[in-house]
């Protein structure tokens, strides 16, 4: 199994320090685990946590020496983290484990030097600190998370959870995320470059929602859907339609529906042995030259490519 090796710094966000648990904790591949999970700290035991709670937590740095991917969840500790945390950081980083951060951990890596010379981000109220105090490190602010090579980071809070189906998705491929993204109840993809804040992150009191709308859609993607079809389905018109369905998930419903079109063609291709040209007609991207396009664009791979690549084994139908 890929060993995850989850570090709490104290003062701990108790939220990010659960979201490494939940996404990998409920991976399965061959009906079996994918990850096994430990979580860890300089001083083992009762650690402190960020508001009135204190988390217990079993193991020491130990863990981040055996480890495949090391994440280092949100902390207080924006500055003077531990020296032990950050030297078992380095050496993680010179052994090329896969390092990652959630939130103001990025703040942690940055003082281990771990993002010297990459793209990074953090919670958006923190991104000018990050910049200032780390000028070294190029930030990226307003993103939901960045893949920069040896080292991703997210935004805060739900952010974490993309960046860990990211992981996932990168490991075992989009039916093994998107799995664990319907039993975590969660989307089953959002892009990094996702703005971190929405216009209207919930709707007004008595306003309607786009949910059922984009369930529906979800149901039809090998089928032409219109502007028009969606407003429908939502009883609402297309002007209202493009600004709530963009106060609601950071993009437009083209854009959306393109999204998860390209997510469902990468499944098809994991899980079926269909023939490109189906692939994409079932996606409802029309053509293998559009669904190779677009495959290209986003992941630098052909769908035979990232076909090979894949790790699920095929079936058919």
């Amino acid at each position: 199994m890929h060993r995850v090796a989850v570090l709490a710094v104290p003062p701990a966000t108790t939220f990010d320090l659960s979201i490494p648990e939940l996404v990998f904790g409920i991976a399965l591949v061959d009906g079996g685990p994918a990850y096994e999970v430990r979580v860890g700290t300089a001083e083992p035991g009762l650690v402190e946590a960020l508001g009135s709670l204190r988390v217990q937590v079993p193991h020491g740095l130990e863990i981040v020496d055996d480890a495949d991917t090391v994440i280092v969840t949100g902390s207080g500790a924006r500055t003077d983290a531990d020296p032990r945390v950050l030297a078992a950081l380095r050496r993680a980083a010179r052994a090329g484990t896969r390092i990652a951060a959630i939130c103001t951990g990025a703040f942690v890596l940055a003082q281990a030097g771990l993002l010297d010379g990459h793209r990074a981000t953090t919670y958006w109220p923190y991104s000018t600190e990050l910049a200032r105090n780390f000028p070294a490190v190029e930030v990226v602010g307003d993103v939901l998370f960045v893949d920069d090579g040896p080292v991703l980071t997210s935004a805060g809070l739900a952010a974490g959870i993309d960046l860990c189906l990211h992981l996932v998705r990168t490991d075992h491929g989009a039916a093994v995320a998107n799995a664990v993204a319907r039993l975590a109840v969660v989307p089953p993809a959002r892009d990094g470059g996702q703005a971190q804040r929405l216009a209207a992150p919930l709707p007004e009191a008595g306003a309607f929602s786009l949910a059922a709308t984009r369930a529906w859609a979800l149901d039809r993607l090998d089928q032409p859907l219109a502007l028009q079809d969606l407003a429908a389905h939502a009883h609402t018109s297309v002007r209202t339609l493009s600004r709530r369905f963009q106060a609601e998930t950071g993009l437009t419903p083209l854009q959306w529906l393109l999204e998860r079109r390209v997510d469902r063609a990468r499944e098809l291709l994991e899980v079926t042995d269909l023939p490109i040209d189906q692939v994409a007609r079932r996606s409802g991207l029309g053509s293998a030259d559009s669904l190779r396009q677009h495959l290209t664009r986003r992941l630098r791979l052909t769908p035979s490519a990232y076909r090979l690549h894949s790790r699920r084994p095929p079936r058919h139908g």
